[in-house]
């Protein structure tokens, strides 16, 4: 491993700079402009395994975007075989105005948390091409710096994380034996906080659906016809505060029949974090924070259910004043589900709630954008305690686990299809701007991550 971390420390400012190549293509999977530009960063992910020394390399074509494969596989049957997988697709950019520098054009700024550090800052930083190179980088340096690795290892980039990975089950399934593996390991979540490496064991799934209420047939004189029409807006703004509670909770028959209560040991483990409502208001610019009474606000971030709207839209939105009655309105709404929480129960759940709440005065249409299971990974799964037992050799700090609020829906498809544990491992940070302006990475989890990546393997193999 000396020889490998040695190799790794003297490489630092070609990541750097190879980074920044990467981050320069915008590959934003939603937007049909950037089609393009999906193939040219699926194409210089296989140049650069290649490079690294992989084989089998190629890039496969879905029904959108491609996915990007390559293996290195020589360390013989009875070693185990690691699958990483990643994303390379992004976030859209917008509001483009409130980003310091260009979105894709890479820009290193001194470090407003930690004295001396410098953060990477573009679209893609931490989420997720940062954090796939990661990997890739410290196989790199094993076959480079000794030229073998001790464990055989897999890779599967795709480009449609963030629109829902619609196609990557279907080629996982015509791939099953192609992407065969003991374990899977994923870089797309923070650690706990700056210095304080973690292992994330378990993730939320997700609905996400979209409300149309329509009303009249066409937009209407608010003076003329208000009091005798049905305001699709109006409508729609009693239905979305009818789904949650005064004590924020959500309001849908049936909505928490399935979900798996907090344990006394995990509630404990979550207090050991010692985060306070005081932290998270500072980090927020609020002065009060929100949601499910009866729980932490750590507790209510990742491990329970959640309702959002995050979207809405109807009627006149420009400047100034234009007095009408809309025909239509629409909202996006999310819910964040817990283990044992079934995706397609909730949005059918959801979908008879929204119904029972709409008057006869309106139209509604329900529909089910995509969704994700949550997932949970056992702590003492030996592939994690391989990632705990590195990432504490790279960091020189003991290991925090926690669970993460987000959604990574290819988790749980991970462990039904291929039947592997998935180790989630993330080098980002709380305030690393995800999908939002000003996206940055945490040059020294970077740099630290590699050769905790590295020590993984070697990890593993014992």
């Amino acid at each position: 491993m000396d020889t490998v971390l040695d190799y790794i420390r003297s490489h630092h400012d070609q990541y750097l700079a190879e980074l920044v190549e990467l981050l320069k293509i915008p590959s934003i999977s939603s937007e049909k402009e950037h089609k393009g530009d999906m193939k040219t960063a699926a194409k210089a992910l296989a140049a650069r395994m290649k490079k690294a020394g992989l084989s089998g390399v190629k890039v496969i074509p879905t029904a959108g975007h491609p996915s990007v494969y390559g293996e290195w596989c020589k360390a013989g049957k009875d070693k185990p075989t690691v699958l990483v997988y990643g994303h390379y697709d992004v976030q859209p950019v917008d509001p483009l105005n409130l980003w310091k520098t260009p979105p894709f054009e890479p820009s290193v700024r001194p470090s407003t948390k930690v004295k001396g550090a410098k953060d990477l800052y573009a679209r893609g930083a931490a989420d997720d091409k940062g954090q796939l190179f990661i990997h890739l980088l410290a196989v790199e340096a094993h076959l480079k710096a000794t030229g073998t690795l001790p464990v055989n290892v897999k890779f599967i980039f795709e480009g449609e994380e963030e629109i829902g990975s619609p196609n990557l089950v279907p080629l996982m399934k015509k791939h099953k034996a192609l992407l065969k593996c003991d374990s899977v390991v994923v870089s797309d979540t923070p650690m706990f906080d700056y210095g304080k490496p973690s292992i994330t064991y378990g993730l939320r799934g997700l609905s996400f659906m979209e409300v149309h209420v329509t009303g009249p047939n066409s937009d209407l004189h608010s003076g003329t016809f208000g009091g005798i029409a049905a305001n699709p807006i109006n409508v729609l703004c009693d239905i979305v505060a009818k789904l949650t509670d005064k004590r924020g909770k959500v309001a849908i028959p049936g909505f928490y029949d399935d979900v798996v209560k907090l344990t006394a040991a995990e509630r404990k483990a979550y207090a050991a974090l010692k985060v306070s409502d005081a932290s998270f208001k500072r980090q927020l610019g609020v002065r009060e924070l929100a949601g499910e009474q009866g729980y932490s606000a750590v507790e209510r971030q990742s491990a329970r259910p959640t309702l959002d709207v995050n979207g809405i839209s109807g009627g006149y939105e420009g400047k100034g004043a234009k007095t009408v009655i809309a025909s239509k309105a629409m909202a996006k709404i999310s819910m964040r589900l817990v283990p044992n929480q079934d995706p397609k129960k909730i949005a059918r759940l959801f979908t008879k709630r929204i119904k029972e709440l709409a008057p006869r005065s309106v139209r509604v249409e329900v529909f089910d954008l995509h969704g994700g299971d949550p997932a949970m990974t056992a702590l003492d799964n030996p592939a994690t305690q391989a990632a705990m037992r590195a990432l504490k050799k790279a960091f020189g700090k003991k290991v925090l686990t926690t669970r993460e609020g987000g959604s990574i829906p290819i988790v749980a498809d991970f462990q039904k299809i291929l039947g592997a544990p998935t180790v989630l491992m993330g080098f980002g940070v709380p305030d690393e701007n995800l999908h939002a302006p000003n996206e940055k990475l945490h040059l020294p989890n970077f740099f630290t991550g590699i050769e905790a990546s590295a020590h993984y393997f070697t990890e593993l193999a014992g």
